[in-house]
């Protein structure tokens, strides 16, 4: 798709990764369109419909969603479970009503089963039971995997899907009660430093491998695969390195610059043992990310550093 004087309504351009494609798209010759909250609750049919009809918008990404780790998806399944359905589904078929263009819906890498060989390709999906913590999540995600799908077979609509590993960056969730596990691990190292404390508390044994990427990098994927890519595959998108939590939570004091202990709580749970992307369908498009772990924590602490009055606000 060629982005030059498009309308591209950005949905969820307030998150972290929608943030990230409005900075990406601002390089494009396009106009993006967004909404808040108080403009169109994305859960309400009618709503969506009306607006989407009155917009006309050429391409439609959608990047709203109800997100949060572990704690979060394990004591809300209802709300993870409609809201995302509602937004997904109210999305896509006003985007086939509207004939819209080109839609590209997010996922996210949970949709693939807990024990799927690893690194997990494409073909993975739904080869077996889904990690019980955020089975929830997953398996909205995977139908709006679906519903592209469907509307490509039935309608030959332009449909496709992409599928992020873990990302931080900027506009990160930094709420202990409800974020994953890299900017919990930054707040957490943060406030021991500030506190001067001799040790920090990390949940889990610290072995589980995972697979993290910068929100700038995901953004610029996800344009490559709006630019390049038709196909009815939901695409991975990560960068096809893994780190041990153990690793993680260490160059996370390098970064902050704490140098107390490590003390992992096992009784908490770990999730996933191992979650790694095969993501060789989108490096064969021509596109590979560019920021590397430890760089990309250190933007994320500034822009922390930067925004702590307004986060605690």
């Amino acid at each position: 798709m060629d982005l030059v004087g498009k309308r591209i309504y950005l949905a969820g351009h307030a998150g972290m990764v929608g943030s990230a494609v409005h900075r990406r798209l601002a390089s494009e010759d396009c106009e993006v369109l967004t909404t808040t909250r108080g403009d169109v609750d994305l859960r309400d049919q009618k709503a969506v419909h009306a607006w989407m009809a009155d917009a006309k918008p050429d391409a439609l990404i959608v990047a709203a969603a109800k997100v949060g780790g572990i704690l979060a998806n394990d004591t809300q399944p209802a709300d993870f479970l409609y809201d995302n359905l509602m937004i997904e589904a109210n999305l896509i078929h006003a985007a086939f009503e509207a004939q819209v263009e080109k839609l590209l819906f997010l996922g996210s890498s949970c949709i693939y089963p807990k024990l799927a060989d690893q690194p997990m390709r494409e073909d993975a999906l739904l080869t077996g039971p889904l990690e019980p913590t955020n089975e929830w999540y997953a398996i909205a995600k995977i139908a709006g995997i679906k519903m592209c799908q469907a509307y490509r077979k039935q309608h030959g609509c332009d449909f496709i899907s992409a599928m992020p590993t873990n990302m931080y960056g900027f506009n990160d969730n930094f709420d202990l009660q409800s974020s994953h596990v890299l900017p919990a691990l930054m707040v957490k190292v943060h406030n021991a430093k500030v506190n001067g404390d001799k040790s920090y508390e990390v949940w889990g044994s610290g072995a589980p491998l995972r697979e993290f990427m910068y929100a700038d990098d995901c953004a610029d994927a996800l344009v490559h695969l709006l630019q390049h890519y038709s196909g009815e595959s939901h695409v991975n998108v990560g960068t096809g390195e893994e780190v041990s939590i153990r690793a993680l939570a260490e160059t996370m004091c390098e970064v902050v610059g704490f140098d107390g202990e490590l003390v992992f709580d096992a009784s908490k749970p770990d999730g996933t043992p191992r979650k790694l992307m095969d993501s060789s369908l989108l490096r064969g498009m021509g596109w590979s990310p560019k920021v590397q772990l430890k760089q990309g924590i250190a933007r994320t602490y500034q822009w922390y550093l930067d925004n702590a009055d307004s986060l605690r606000a």
